[in-house]
């Protein structure tokens, strides 16, 4: 049978297939079934097991097939194949299925896709490509792209749709559905109406149970209500992303420096949003940036080695303070044997304080009100964990070694230690911040140098006081 002949259409059973195991991992048995097909190139069942996928099913399926598997199933799959998917896979995934291919294919899946998915996969290209692909589009799409591609990555306008449903305030509600259901390019779906000026400044906004409530000759401008969110373009996508948790937004208008209506942010936008922070903060909480699993070897060693530096450094500085007090240990070998565990628990206490620090300076729970207040608060959660385990471990040292006054040594140290981890943790992603520096990225190499200068100097400097070591 030639790949190109039409198919019959899939039956049910085949249409309704759940490709993913108990752990939310694709299936390996579904994988290599596809990875058969493929093989074979059994056009009819990929047609109809992979081809009928959702998009974010089937940008799963991609990025668990290997490189070469990935280009054959586009090619299997022709036209049946989503190009929306491709949002849904990592950038180095994706970047390597668009660079194979020719441009011409890529333009005409673009125009497909809305405005927002086709940015989403523009804006990874080669300025050279963008341009040659962007050239083969419509003269509005094209100039509605250029401008979205135009704003900063990560602000309001990189993620806005373009497709929205504008109209002027003198028109009726009965012009307003005519209008709507006799043209094509609405978009697939929205929540709202927004009204324009003749210039395209955004006047207000209707919501479309309140159009569908109003009799077909009621006024818009009698029934709109005015925009109180409206979004400026250029704003950051995480501040944009607090607005709509703030006030409950499903959708919101994006405009220019001259308040003309350019896009919208639509809900669904704001929760890939929410992700791709989340996730991005947890990663440079761990030092490694903006870091794929799919990045190649020599790309990941490249990306984590900046704060692997830095914290050489540190590392340095923390043992030249054990340097001090060479004879100190020398003379007294447990005092080796115990100072790690002073270091550890300032360090693990220092993380907890500061990740709830930049978690609450990310979402904006802290500013200058209510950081005295907090401040107050982790000290003495520091004050209270520190005296209770400088009991346990005071104890455990008097017995582990006898020697009560060991113990009374490293408990006083204790105290100390995660007193100053409290105080570390909050502090110092707090006037990092205030610095401009992202306390996310910087915060854990500082706070744990802390931890260890003061945890090592307090215990190894009361010992060598208390049992006259020097």
């Amino acid at each position: 049978m030639d790949e190109t002949e039409t198919l019959p259409p899939p039956a049910d059973d085949e249409r309704d297939v759940d490709i993913y195991g108990e752990d939310g991992a694709v299936r390996s048995s579904y994988l290599a079934r596809v990875g058969a097909a493929i093989a074979d190139r059994d056009v009819l069942f990929l047609r109809s097991h992979v081809g009928k996928l959702h998009q974010s099913e089937l940008g799963h399926v991609l990025e668990a097939l290997q490189s070469e598997q990935r280009a054959a199933l586009i090619e299997l799959l022709g036209d049946e194949f989503d190009f929306a998917a491709l949002t849904e896979v990592d950038e180095a995934v994706r970047l390597e299925i668009v660079d194979a291919m020719p441009n011409q294919q890529i333009a005409e899946a673009v125009q497909d896709l809305d405005s927002d998915d086709a940015v989403y996969i523009l804006e990874d290209l080669d300025q050279e490509d963008r341009d040659e692909i962007l050239a083969q589009l419509p003269f509005t799409e094209r100039v509605r792209l250029r401008r979205s591609l135009g704003y900063p990555e990560e602000t309001a306008g990189r993620r806005m749709q373009t497709e929205f449903v504008a109209v002027p305030p003198f028109w009726t509600v009965g012009q307003t559905i005519d209008y709507m259901r006799n043209n094509a390019d609405l978009p697939e779906s929205f929540s709202q109406i927004f009204v324009i000026d003749p210039m395209f400044r955004l006047l207000g906004a209707i919501d479309l149970d309140r159009i569908l409530r109003a009799g077909r000759d009621s006024k818009i401008d009698e029934i709109m209500h005015e925009t109180r969110h409206a979004i400026p373009a250029t704003m950051d996508q995480e501040e944009a992303a607090q607005i709509f948790e703030q006030y409950d937004l499903l959708s919101a208008a994006v405009v220019d420096e001259n308040e003309r209506l350019v896009g919208v942010l639509t809900i669904e936008n704001i929760v890939d949003v929410i992700q791709e922070e989340a996730e991005e903060d947890i990663m440079r909480l761990g030092g490694v940036g903006d870091e794929e699993l799919s990045d190649s070897v020599l790309s990941t060693s490249r990306s984590r080695t900046p704060w692997l530096v830095v914290n050489l450094f540190t590392a340095f500085l923390s043992a030249s303070i054990i340097g001090l007090f060479d004879g100190t240990i020398q003379q007294m070998v447990a005092l080796a044997v115990l100072m790690p565990i002073v270091a550890s628990m300032g360090g693990n206490a220092a993380t907890q304080t500061m990740t709830v620090t930049v978690r609450a300076l990310a979402t904006r729970d802290m500013d200058i009100y209510n950081a005295g207040r907090i401040i107050r608060r982790e000290a003495s959660v520091g004050l209270i964990n520190g005296m209770v385990f400088a009991v346990l471990i005071g104890m455990v040292a008097g017995f582990w070694f006898q020697n009560a006054e060991l113990g009374g040594i490293i408990a006083s140290a204790m105290i100390i230690n995660m007193m100053a981890a409290a105080l570390g943790g909050i502090l110092i992603p707090l006037l990092l911040d205030k610095f401009g520096a992202d306390p996310a990225i910087s915060s854990a190499v500082f706070v744990t140098t802390v931890t260890d200068v003061v945890g090592f100097f307090s215990f190894l400097g009361l010992a060598t006081w208390w049992f006259r070591l020097a």
